[in-house]
């Protein structure tokens, strides 16, 4: 049986010895763990460990060196072409929130650098993954509330507004709570699948020997399948259609990872919502048919086409980060009024960093996140316990740019944050079990030098 003081002394003992950076360690956590539940605190701890840490690199010269995903190069092209894009914004003081923004990307690095340990990634995954269910089931009572207001106020339009006003869980709005719980979902799945597959491949025991992390007692599996269906389940009435093909594509993936010919699985699901689904649910799938019958359908058409214009007119440097909605109208056909919507921004991340900051910057973002999947990839064939991690973070980088042909969630802080998380995890994991190796190794030498 294992005691709470038993693992607090174990979490402590990994921690950095400095105490400037052990208390970065411990904020940046804060940090992660607060991202399902408040924005505004997990950016403040972020500041904070990011603070921290900066002062401890200065202080201290730390001979290892700083671990970084190898997208560098690619997002310092996206940095500088979107500070030089402001320049030729109609409206520049706007452009500032956008710069701001970019201090966001810091969780790439102290996320290789600040998860200390195999213990300290799994323990942050897990308790976000019962976040999310704690967000579900928050989203569910308000989707039974809001249900029951409808039912009485608007018994013939129920569909209208059970998907003009969606739930939310513990965010601000639908598409923040909808994206956060998909690259959850699809992480979850992977954790599920894929963790327990892998746990006896090779090279898993010699790093269980020197970074113990327990994957998940067979007893609790039920349980995380039970979280899981939670997350599933408020994905589902959450009603946004952009992030049901965004898990869609992350399911994919990690089916076929784990078992291929059960791929059949998905599209058979996928028939029997359309057939024997609740009302609101068939009516939701059933509307991608129909665009031209869809009000936030028509409103995307109207605004993608508005942007290729915006593209045609300023391709080097767009009209200007958060300039969207200060020159929206003049790129409709004249005498056009704009169909009611959010108009923002353009729903789309490939046209709206091309519409906004300019085609060289789009190609600088692709080349950031080709990169980025190009290098998890490679770890997902190089790391041993934590393989799966990987795999998790490829399942959701495919949910996220799926969901983002429909969805500027590039763009979208509480999203952006969770995904550049995820996508850190398989570059910290690559720097904990070398440095697992290598301390196995120095072992084995003294052992050898005293035999």
């Amino acid at each position: 049986m294992i005691h709470a003081p038993d693992i607090l002394a174990k979490a402590r003992a990994a921690l950095p010895k400095d105490p400037l950076a052990k208390w970065a360690s411990i904020i940046f956590s804060l940090s992660a763990l607060t991202l399902l539940i408040s924005i505004a605190a997990s950016q403040s701890f972020l500041a904070l460990a990011a603070l921290l840490y900066f002062v401890w690199l200065l202080a201290a010269h730390p001979k290892p060196r700083i671990g970084f995903p190898p997208v560098k190069l690619p997002l310092a092209l996206y940095c500088v072409f979107t500070v030089i894009s402001i320049f030729f914004a109609e409206n520049k003081a706007v452009g500032g929130f956008a710069v701001r923004k970019l201090a966001l990307f810091l969780i790439l690095l102290l996320a290789v650098n600040l998860i200390v340990s195999l213990r300290h990634l799994f323990f942050l995954l897990k308790a976000m993954f019962v976040e999310a269910a704690v967000a579900g089931i928050v989203g569910v009572a308000q989707f039974i509330r809001q249900y029951r207001e409808v039912r009485i106020q608007h018994p013939h339009r129920i569909y209208l507004y059970m998907t003009v006003t969606r739930i939310h869980g513990f965010m601000g709005h639908w598409m923040n709570f909808g994206g956060q719980q998909m690259l959850m979902f699809c992480a979850l799945l992977a954790f599920l699948l894929l963790a327990l597959k892998w746990k006896s491949q090779p090279g898993a025991e010699t790093m269980a020997a020197t970074e113990p992390a327990e994957i998940a007692a067979p007893r609790q599996i039920k349980l995380w399948w039970i979280v899981c269906a939670i997350i599933a389940f408020s994905i589902l009435l959450n009603f946004t259609r952009g992030v049901w093909l965004g898990c869609f594509m992350g399911a994919v993936y990690v089916i076929a990872r784990w078992r291929a010919r059960w791929l059949w699985t998905l599209p058979v699901l996928v028939a029997i919502t359309l057939l024997a689904g609740p009302q609101l649910l068939r009516r939701r799938e059933e509307s991608v048919l129909h665009p031209s019958r869809d009000a936030s359908l028509a409103v995307r058409f109207e605004m993608w086409r508005a942007g290729r214009r915006m593209i045609q007119k300023h391709p080097l440097a767009g009209v200007g980060p958060e300039n969207i909605p200060e020159v929206y109208d003049l790129y409709l056909p004249p005498g056009k009024t704009p169909i009611v919507g959010y108009h923002d921004h353009l729903h789309d991340d490939f046209i709206q960093i091309a519409a906004a900051r300019g085609l060289p910057c789009l190609v600088a973002w692709l080349w950031f996140m080709l990169a980025l999947a190009w290098g998890i990839l490679r770890r997902s064939r190089k790391l041993a316990a934590s393989r799966w991690v990987a795999h998790a973070a490829l399942a959701g980088w495919l949910a996220f740019i799926a969901e983002g042909l429909f969805e500027y969630n590039f763009g979208t802080s509480p999203v952006l944050m969770v995904f550049l998380f995820v996508m850190a995890l398989p570059f910290a994991a690559e720097e904990i079990e070398n440095r697992a190796a290598l301390a196995a190794l120095g072992e084995k030498n003294n052992g050898d030098s005293h035999s």
